[in-house]
């Protein structure tokens, strides 16, 4: 049985953030770093916030606090089923799914494969 060393086990730790920020690059067609990572997120957190806009905030305060509060491009991934909810409240179901299809496409290359958008048959 064969056990890292120290030295291996160090360099495993080195390897993680920057494999991850590699294979992010190749699906951006560019490096990835912690600073447009961040950029991007804030850019698709402050669109949900737009749209959603004083109504939303006003009336749907808990939404408005998710999305503001997501630590991360998954968290905001998952409180686009919340923000398309409300959209639809407001301006109905097919304005609404037109922005959060816009916003959905803002994720490409943020999130792990398995989170992305699949097609769906309901929409041809």
């Amino acid at each position: 049985m064969h056990r890292p060393t120290i030295e291996s086990s160090n360099s495993m730790r080195w390897i993680k953030p920057d494999l991850k920020s590699s294979l992010l690059g190749l699906l951006n067609g560019g490096e990835v770093t912690p600073s447009s990572l961040e950029k991007r997120t804030e850019g698709i957190r402050q669109l949900m916030l737009n749209e959603l806009g004083e109504f939303g905030e006003k009336h749907y305060p808990k939404i408005a606090l998710r999305v503001r509060y997501a630590q991360d491009a998954q968290g905001l991934w998952y409180a686009r089923g919340d923000v398309m909810a409300v959209l639809s409240a407001m301006q109905g179901e097919t304005i609404a799914r037109q922005k959060v299809s816009g916003i959905t496409k803002m994720f490409e290359g943020l999130l792990p494969g398995s989170l992305g958008s699949r097609r769906s048959s309901l929409t041809n």
